[in-house]
C-alpha cells in the first residue's frame, strides 16, 4: 500500500543520513546495512502514483552504492545473521528441485525453525514450485458410511465406537453423480469419493460399481480421488484403467505412535497400499493428522517417511483433528493455528512439487487464519458442508474467502501418470499371451 511503501522509503532514507560506523554490539546491525538492504528490497519497484520522495534519498543510497567501506560494513553485518534451517532448506529447494534425502534430524530442525521464517520460505518455495494465488478444491464424500471394522481412535465411523454415526451401504449412482455435478458448479475440480471399509478385498459387486462411478465423474471433467481402505495390486490396476486421478491412503502419524491410534491395520500395510497405486501409474495421495496426542517428533516422523519415500506423494493432505464425541480422542485439545502453520510450511519446503491440502479442521480457522496456511505454502482445500461425516466450510464461505484474500481456483489436471516401467512390461507380456492365445 502507500503508506508502507511511504514509511520503508523514509526509514531506509533516515538510515543513509550521516551513518555512524558498525556498533560495538555484534548483535545490532548498523543503519548502513539497512539501508542497503531497503536498497535491494525496494529500489527495483517503482512507487505508487502520487508518492514522491526526497532527492537526498536517491543521492544518499547512490553514494552508499560506490561506497567500499559501506559494502564492507553490510557484509559485516549481514553475516551476522545466518540462515535458519528452513531458510537454507528452502534454498536448495529452489536450486535443485524435490529431495528424498532428507535426514530426520534436517526435518526436525526445519519444523523447529521460527514460524516467522517457516512462512516466508514456505511462501517462497511455493511461489517457485507453483502459481501461487492458485488453490485447488476438493470435495469429499461419503460413498459408504460407518459400520468400519478397524479401531481406528479418531474415526467416529469406526463400529467399536459410541458415536452418531450411522452405518448405511454403497449410495446409488444418482446421488454420487447428482453431487458431483453440484461440486463442479460451486467451483470443485476434484471429487472424492470415500467409503469406510478395512479393504476392498471381497466387494467385487461395490467395487465394480465405483468403477462406474469414477468414468462417469471423469466424463464431466472432473479429476477423481478414492479411498476404499487397503488395495491389492489387481485393484490398482483396474481403478487406473477407470480414469482414477489420485488415491487417497494417509499414513496418519509417525511409525512410533501408530500403534497408539491404529491397531488393526500395520503401517507397513499402509506403505504396500501406497507401493501398489504409485506402480499402477495413479497419484498419490497420503499425508496425516495432527491433535492425536503424539509429539513434534512424531510429526515430523510423518513428514520423513512420506519425503523418502520412492516418489513424493501428489497431494499432502495435513488435517487437524476434529474430535468427536464417543470415539477415544474426544477430549484432545483443538490443534492451534500455528502448528498447522508449522505443519504446512515443513511439508511445502520438503516436498516443493506436491500439493499440500489444508483438510479436516479448517472450519475451526477464521479467514486471517487461513490466509496464514495459504501463505506457508498449502494450495488446495476440501470444501462442501461436510467432510466425510464431520462439519466443514460450505461453498458460499470458501467463495468469499477467496474473493477477499484474491485467490484464483484452480483448473483441473487431467494428465494420469504413466505406470511404472515394469508395470508396462506386464501389459505388453498379457496382451502377447492373450494374442497367441
Amino acid at each position: 500500500c502507500m503508506s508502507c511503501y511511504a514509511r520503508a522509503y523514509i526509514y531506509a532514507w533516515l538510515a543513509t543520513v550521516a551513518p555512524p560506523p558498525l556498533s560495538r554490539n555484534p548483535r545490532t546491525i548498523d543503519r548502513m546495512a539497512v539501508a542497503m538492504a531497503f536498497r535491494k528490497l525496494l529500489l527495483p519497484r517503482s512507487p505508487p502514483i502520487g508518492v514522491s520522495f526526497p532527492y537526498p534519498f536517491a543521492v544518499s543510497l547512490s553514494s552508499v552504492s560506490r561506497d567500499a567501506d559501506s559494502a564492507s560494513n553490510y557484509r559485516s553485518a549481514t553475516s551476522l545473521l545466518p540462515l535458519s534451517p528452513a531458510g537454507v532448506a528452502a534454498e536448495r529447494a529452489i536450486k535443485e528441485g524435490p529431495s528424498r534425502d532428507w535426514k530426520r534430524e534436517e526435518i526436525q530442525s526445519i519444523y523447529d525453525s521460527p514460524v516467522l521464517d517457516l512462512i516466508f520460505y514456505g511462501a517462497q518455495v511455493h511461489r517457485h514450485a507453483h502459481k501461487f494465488r492458485e488453490v485447488q478444491q476438493c470435495t469429499l464424500l461419503s460413498i459408504k458410511t460407518g459400520g468400519c471394522s478397524e479401531d481406528c481412535a479418531y474415526c467416529p465411523q469406526s463400529a467399536r465406537h459410541n458415536t452418531d454415526v450411522k452405518s448405511h451401504k454403497l449410495l446409488n449412482s444418482d446421488i454420487v453423480l447428482e453431487t458431483a455435478r453440484k461440486a463442479k458448479e460451486a467451483g470443485s475440480t476434484r471429487f472424492c469419493m470415500g467409503a469406510a471399509w478395512r479393504d476392498t478385498v471381497g466387494r467385487k459387486t461395490n467395487f465394480k460399481q465405483i468403477l462406474e462411478y469414477i468414468k462417469e465423474i471423469r466424463g464431466m471433467g472432473m479429476e477423481v480421488c478414492c479411498t476404499l481402505g487397503m488395495l491389492e495390486k489387481q485393484q490398482a490396476e483396474e481403478l487406473r484403467k477407470a480414469g482414477l486421478t489420485a488415491y487417497n491412503h494417509n499414513l496418519d502419524t509417525s511409525r512410533e505412535f501408530y500403534p497408539n491410534v491404529i491397531t488393526t491395520r500395520t503401517y507397513d500395510e499402509r506403505l504396500k497400499t501406497l507401493e501398489f497405486v504409485r506402480e499402477a501409474g495413479i497419484n498419490v495421495c497420503s499425508g496425516g493428522i495432527i491433535g492425536l496426542g503424539e509429539s513434534a517428533e512424531d510429526r515430523v516422523g510423518l513428514l520423513l517417511t512420506l519425503a523418502t519415500l520412492p516418489e513424493h506423494p501428489e497431494s499432502v493432505p495435513i488435517n487437524a483433528l476434529v474430535a468427536v464425541k464417543g470415539t477415544p480422542l474426544q477430549d484432545q485439545k483443538p490443534v492451534e493455528i500455528w502448528e498447522m502453520v508449522r505443519m504446512i510450511a515443513t511439508a511445502r519446503i520438503v516436498m516443493p512439487k506436491a500439493m499440500v491440502r489444508l483438510s479436516a479442521g479448517r472450519v475451526r480457522f477464521s479467514q486471517a487464519e487461513q490466509a496464514l496456511c495459504f501463505l506457508a505454502g498449502a494450495n488446495s482445500i476440501f470444501t462442501g458442508e461436510k467432510l466425510l461425516t464431520t462439519p466443514n466450510n460450505d461453498f458460499g464461505a470458501d467463495r468469499e474467502m477467496f474473493r477477499i484474500l484474491g485467490i484464483v481456483p484452480m483448473v483441473p489436471n487431467h494428465q494420469v501418470p504413466e505406470p511404472s516401467h515394469c508395470e508396462v512390461q506386464t501389459e505388453v507380456k498379457n496382451e502377447v499371451v492373450a494374442a497367441a492365445q
